[in-house]
């Protein structure tokens, strides 16, 4: 089984549809269902059906994946190995992150680095949470950067991958000045809300801030897809919010929100990195791990200063 068909399969198996699985392995469409069919020949099998929903895998499919997965990782390890005795190793790092911890914390941390090791190539890759552990399981990233979404401590990390925390960031509650005397006079309870969708990271946050207060659900002004647009709906009045402070943070310094105290005790989203678990780990990977556990909770970026808050909410 050559590699390059189990990718090919992998492909095909993650986007169950030969077109976008053709796009993410720059083949034409009919090179993928070439490559599908000479592995199916050399298995004897068939490894996909079709369905309403596009292509699913069969129980000979499912069978080959996790293998698959396995003899690229392996091969993978293998060139960074060889690589490492010749002593031409890999000196660029991909590196994944969501797109405000890209703007606000990765920046002077990254400067830094490069600072100390110039011989380092960096490219940098915004996504979502999930698509960044993607991006991570197909190798399309080294590491990510991304906030805890409660699914690293109950089992729910793929094995694969190992996880640090590197630093905490304070959740606000933020608001328009009209909604934070409205607050103060009401409550929460009578406020309406901005957050992202169900599924996104910082509604993941939103969600349990507010259920381990043990107040009643709170109600939604707007539901949007970017944690970018949260400050200006905010400042406009259309409802409060609660996001991490960097994510806000030039916003408040322009006055244009305010902070206000959360009922409960003060809240954090746990910042973290992931990346892939090897027998033999890149020399530049290790160099960029061994210097964000060791210097990226030191740095300070605009959204960590502690500001102004109004008076507790009744």
């Amino acid at each position: 089984m050559h590699p390059r068909l189990l990718k090919t399969f992998l492909a095909v198996a993650r986007h169950r549809n030969i077109t976008r699985a053709a796009r993410e392995v720059h083949l034409a469409q009919s090179s993928v269902s070439d490559q599908i069919q000479s592995l199916e020949s050399e298995l004897g099998v068939t490894l996909f059906t079709r369905s309403r929903q596009g292509l699913d895998l069969t129980a000979s499919g499912e069978a080959l994946k996790p293998y698959a997965e396995e003899i690229l990782q392996l091969a993978d390890e293998a060139r960074i190995a060889v690589e490492a005795t010749t002593g031409a190793t890999a000196t660029t790092v991909t590196i994944g992150a969501l797109e405000t911890i890209a703007a606000v914390k990765l920046p002077q941390w990254l400067a830094a680095f490069r600072d100390d090791q110039p011989q380092i190539g960096l490219r940098l890759k915004i996504a979502g949470s999930d698509a960044l552990l993607r991006q991570l399981e197909d190798g399309e990233i080294d590491v990510a950067f991304c906030f805890d979404k409660g699914v690293f401590n109950k089992g729910g990390l793929d094995e694969r991958l190992a996880r640090r925390t590197i630093s905490a960031e304070p959740l606000v509650l933020v608001a328009s000045a009209e909604n934070a005397a409205a607050a103060r006079q009401g409550g929460l309870a009578a406020m309406r809300f901005v957050v992202t969708e169900t599924g996104c990271v910082y509604r993941h946050l939103f969600d349990t801030a507010f259920a381990e207060t043990g107040m009643a659900a709170p109600k939604l002004a707007a539901e949007v897809g970017s944690i970018g647009a949260i400050a200006g709906l905010v400042a406009t009045g259309v409802g409060m919010g609660l996001v991490p402070r960097l994510a806000v943070a030039d916003a408040l310094d322009r006055g244009e929100i305010v902070e206000l105290p959360w009922p409960g005790s003060a809240r954090t989203a746990s910042l973290v990195m992931i990346w892939r678990r090897r027998r033999v780990q890149p020399p530049a990977l290790k160099l960029l791990l061994a210097a964000a556990a060791k210097n990226f909770a030191a740095l300070r970026s605009a959204g960590d200063r502690p500001r102004h808050a109004e008076p507790s909410l009744s």
